[in-house]
């Protein structure tokens, strides 16, 4: 693409006509440029879709830049006028306009991100501007709505002050709201949606929330809502309603206020399904009357008022005549004007006081000195298949918008030419007052409330009459009336319209509603019952509604509000200095990256873009500060490269004249030089990168030559030491070989004279003497150092130094066995006689039992006590201690096994040194008296239990009955002392079967133990369980 047709400012557009200026727009579109610039005017066409283009990084690329010296960027003309507000102390106003659906409100957004991200830090200032960012999603909740050319389109104007104090940071602001859309409450066209709000609190409100509001989340329950599905594709509103709630506490609204105004949206929506029936009074005059009386019950508990109060102001109306106070019924559909007329009237009053009550948070205290940045975000030019009286007050007010655009932008251009002193051109543009002052003053607007004024019968007719006769010869105005007067066939133009030839194009109105539309009338008896009831927010909308304030003047109406209104903005809008975006719809679809030549191409008509080129191209198509531009083209001449020593104006004079462009192109004023025609401009960008490619070359040329230079001298330095190292390592390793060799020389020489010296003073025997002499002193060094750091005399320390010659590694360890055994010697002299016998027991039990028995582990730290039952302490046990008498081994209690069913009884058993005694634990008295020397064995289990089984001799008298079935907490013990007591006794040690399986003998025959391993068993105390005559099992754990 030739560079004249992708330019970003299109006042170098060369030639200039339409079809360049769209390819130009459609060409960087395709590349995703969707801005392009005006001079200082930003074009924006809507992507519909996002863009990596708003990211921290682009922020802060676009910070304190110059306009014209980065990418076009909507964030360049913020900075801009930012910049120019805290720099020169001028208040700007930044206005977007556009139609609806051409990105105008994400426009605004983008544009107080960008001076939130730039300004200051701090805590104040953070939360001023959280808040100021966080009345966008409050009022697009309430105020946007979803259109067929726009998911988010704003049905009010919203121009918004930002204040800033003299360092630049905001201090708050104010918000002006002009003419929503109110009729979309009560109606809506398919395809389109009533305000988001109604959408959010279904979808996104707690069960607790619609109970208490009395509202179903089913959207299609709502008359108002069309009984339709609220699904939109890409947009949440649960999600959105949350953050709506959640920018409301940030503003500063407390949970009751939330609250009252929830309840009044519930009220604004279940009024769509109070439904009237019709019926005849006596008199045979039509009247209304409520169909079902749930749905007013519900709304009257929400505002806290009595439903006959309600009903009676929605079915008839009271009528002031000749200083009576009359009351009329209501016809059916004059109940539903009343009840519409209502909605939309508590919904535009609750859209006002909750800008106002946004303001009250935003505001800046009074007094405070302080700079303005206004934001105009304000709907588009409007063409419909069907316009009423909202399109003719939404298109007055963009008329008002071109106007202003342009006064102001020759303004400023005729400014700019006086301040640099150059020749002003007078410009022919289409100026639009003709039909600002068709609209205003004596025209349409003045005619249509004369209309509504009127006595008499009025109506839509009367009023389009007037229009016809008072406009019958206005060139930019024309009805079916007109057009017959002038002999003018037209189809497209119906008997109840007019047309205006708007500057965006011809624009048809339809009359039917104007007159209603404009007078806005709400019964008084309304009024009233909103003012009864006990809601303090519902009360305070309708002060009208005191009987005490009743006033009989009319209140002003629609079209003469909005027309003050519009004044008022544009005297706000001239004392600022103005900043411009024009937003573009690529296309119908909302298809993203879809461009629809037709319909740009009919926007750029209307916006004015071809105009607002030439005026900026009417003299001068191009300016730049003295001091960038010779920046930019200094390399064009060589008196001015490198570098230029005096003013930057002489600088751009000599380079100009070396370039030889005619001088009719060039004009010097006072700080910028200005040149006429974009092809001379393109001719310096030309020059300047041939001189650019040049340059380049020449810098590559003399870097390769450096590069070439610097690694020559870089490898002849690294040859020079690497030979310096090398010669140095062939050197030492010279001189290692010379000195090695000298080494070995001197050594053979010294042995040859030592054995030379030995051989005549030395005896034959010498070496041996000398080696014995040798070994003996190292022995003394052993023995004497063993001596000094001998072990401590602990017979559980095994340590041992270890010898120091490996010659003496046989003495030593025969040395460590004598020393350890001569240390148990000392240790055994000094127990005592108990001592000693206690620890020959436990050494004993140790031989029986280690590694054979589980039990025996435990037993380790148990001391044997041997007597455990004190029977000198107790008198009880008297008799059986005089059966022990001195020759008592062990007392203790044990538990019996009965052999035949295998239960336990307690038993104390008593060992001396010649019997065994069982005896009764109750009686103390001896139960069995057994002979040392009837025991024949003893059997244990392996297990960490307590079982033993005594083995008798047949022809022992004790063993008549069979061997014994005994269970001892102390089995280790007990089978020690026993073993220990019969060797000394018998002289000969007793059996010791240690076995999972033994037989043992009954009184008459034999029985087989089996011991089980079982979960069922005690810790220690096994379970018997008899298995048949001769079978029992022990269950031990």
């Amino acid at each position: 693409v030739p560079l004249a047709e992708a330019v970003g400012d299109l006042v170098l557009l060369d030639p200039l006509t339409e079809e360049s200026l769209l390819q130009t727009l459609q060409e960087r579109f395709r590349r995703s440029n969707i801005y392009t610039y005006i001079g200082n005017v930003v074009i924006s066409v809507n992507p519909y879709r996002s863009l990596p283009i708003y990211t921290p990084e682009t922020v802060q690329e676009y910070r304190n830049c110059n306009f014209f010296a980065v990418k076009p960027h909507i964030y360049a003309i913020a900075d801009d006028a930012y910049r120019s507000l805290r720099d020169r102390d001028r208040d700007q106003c930044i206005l977007i306009t556009g139609e609806s659906g051409a990105g105008k409100t994400e426009a605004s957004k983008l544009v107080m991100s960008y001076v939130a991200a730039v300004c200051s830090k701090g805590e104040e200032v953070d939360k001023v501007k959280e808040q100021l960012l966080q009345s966008n999603p409050v009022l697009e909740a309430f105020g946007n709505a979803k259109t067929i050319r726009n998911d988010n389109s704003s049905r009010f104007g919203k121009y918004m002050d930002v204040e800033f104090d003299f360092k630049g940071e905001p201090l708050g602001g104010v918000i002006s709201n002009y003419l929503l859309e109110k009729s979309r409450i009560v109606r809506h066209v398919k395809g389109e949606r009533n305000f988001h709000i109604f959408y959010q609190l279904l979808a996104g409100g707690s069960a607790q929330l619609l109970q208490q509001l009395k509202l179903r989340q089913d959207c299609r329950h709502y008359g108002y809502l069309n009984r339709e599905s609220s699904g939109l594709p890409g947009m949440d509103d649960a999600a959105n309603f949350r953050a709506m709630q959640d920018a409301m506490k940030v503003i500063g609204f407390s949970p009751a206020e939330v609250t009252a105004l929830l309840e009044v949206t519930a009220v604004v929506l279940k009024l769509g399904n109070v439904q009237l029936s019709s019926s005849y009074q006596a008199s045979g005059m039509e009247a209304s009357s409520i169909a079902e009386p749930q749905e007013l019950q519900e709304i009257c508990e929400l505002i806290g008022l009595d439903p006959a109060v309600l009903e009676r102001a929605l079915c008839s109306r009271t009528v002031k005549a000749r200083n009576e106070m009359v009351l009329t019924t209501l016809s059916v559909p004059q109940g539903y004007y009343g009840r519409d007329a209502l909605a939309k009237n508590i919904y535009s009053r609750l859209f006002d006081w909750l800008v106002n009550r946004i303001n009250t948070s935003i505001q800046v205290s009074p007094g405070k000195q302080r700079k303005v940045m206004g934001v105009l975000d304000i709907y588009g030019f409007e063409i419909f298949q069907d316009n009423g009286f909202e399109q003719f007050i939404i298109n007055y007010c963009n008329e008002k918008l071109q106007q202003i655009f342009i006064l102001m932008t020759l303004k400023e251009e005729q400014e700019e030419y006086v301040r640099e002193g150059i020749q002003w051109t007078p410009v022919e543009f289409f100026d639009n007052s003709i039909i600002c002052n068709l609209i205003e003053n004596c025209g349409i607007l003045a005619m249509l409330d004369e209309e509504c004024l009127r006595p008499g019968v009025v109506n839509e007719d009367t009023f389009l009459t007037k229009l016809n006769q008072l406009f019958a010869t206005h060139k930019h105005y024309e009805s079916k009336e007109t057009q017959n007067a002038r002999r003018v066939m037209d189809a497209t133009l119906p008997s109840q319209c007019f047309r205006i030839h708007h500057y965006a194009g011809k624009v048809t109105y339809n009359v039917t509603g104007f007159i209603e539309k404009n007078n806005d009338l709400l019964f008084r008896d309304l009024s009233q019952a909103m003012w009864a009831s006990r809601h303090e927010l519902l009360r305070s909308l309708f002060p009208e509604g005191d009987p005490q304030k009743v006033s009989l003047k009319l209140p002003p109406t629609a079209g003469f509000q909005f027309k003050a209104s519009v004044a008022t903005l544009m005297k706000n809008l001239y004392s600022k200095n103005p900043n411009y975006i024009r937003c573009i719809k690529p296309n119908e679809t909302k298809t993203g990256m879809l461009f629809t030549p037709e319909l740009v191409l009919a926007q750029i008509r209307y916006l004015g873009l071809m105009e607002n080129v030439r005026v900026r191209r009417a003299g001068y198509a191009f300016r730049q500060l003295y001091d960038s531009f010779l920046q930019r083209y200094k390399m064009l001449s060589p008196r001015t490269w490198p570098h230029w020593t005096g003013s930057h104006r002489e600088g751009t004079k000599v380079l100009l004249e070396d370039l030889a462009f005619p001088p009719e192109e060039l004009a010097f004023g006072h700080t910028k030089i200005f040149i006429r025609s974009p092809r001379t401009l393109f001719d310096l960008e030309r020059r300047r990168q041939e001189r650019v490619a040049e340059l380049a070359t020449l810098i590559q040329k003399t870097f390769r030559g450096w590069r070439c230079r610097t690694q020559y001298q870089l490898m002849r330095k690294s040859q020079i030491i690497i030979s310096a190292w090398f010669r140095g390592h062939m050197q030492k390793n010279r001189y290692k070989q010379m000195k090695r060799s000298a080494l070995i020389i001197q050594a053979y020489a010294r042995g040859w004279k030592v054995r030379r010296a030995y051989r005549r003073y030395f005896r034959s025997g010498a070496s041996t003497r000398l080696a014995n002499f040798i070994y003996q002193r190292l022995v003394q060094k052993f023995l004497v150092g063993l001596a000094r750091n001998l072990p401590p005399l602990s017979v559980m320390d095994r340590t041992w130094p270890p010898a120091p010659y490996k010659f003496l590694a046989d003495a030593n360890q025969e040395l460590r066995s004598i020393f350890y055994r001569w240390k148990c010697k000392k240790y055994r002299e000094q127990l005592t006689p108990q001592r000693r016998a206690l620890l020959q027991t436990k050494l004993h039990a140790s031989e029986l039992f280690k590694d054979k028995k589980a039990l025996y582990s435990k037993s380790l730290q148990q001391p044997f006590q041997g007597e455990y039952l004190g029977l000198t302490q107790n008198p009880k046990y008297q008799k059986l201690h005089a059966v022990a008498k001195d020759k008592l081994v062990m007392a203790d209690t044990v538990r019996k096994v009965n052999k035949a069913n295998g239960k336990m009884v307690p038993r104390l058993l008593l060992l001396t040194t010649e019997h065994l005694v069982l005896a009764d634990p109750k009686a103390a008295q001896p139960k069995m008296v057994l002979s040392l020397g009837d025991i024949s064995s003893i059997s244990v289990t392996r297990f960490s239990d307590g079982f033993l089984a005594l083995h008798l001799k047949e022809t022992s008298t004790g063993g008549a009955k069979g061997d014994f079935l005994l269970i001892s907490d102390h089995l280790i013990e007990l089978v020690t002392r026993l073993h220990k007591t019969l060797m000394d006794t018998t002289a000969q040690a007793p059996p010791l079967h240690i076995s999972d399986q033994f037989s043992t003998r009954l009184q008459k025959g034999a029985m087989t133990i089996t011991v089980v391993e079982s979960a069922k068993a005690g810790t220690n105390i096994p379970v018997c369980k008899k298995k048949g005559s001769h079978k029992m099992e022990i269950l031990v754990q």
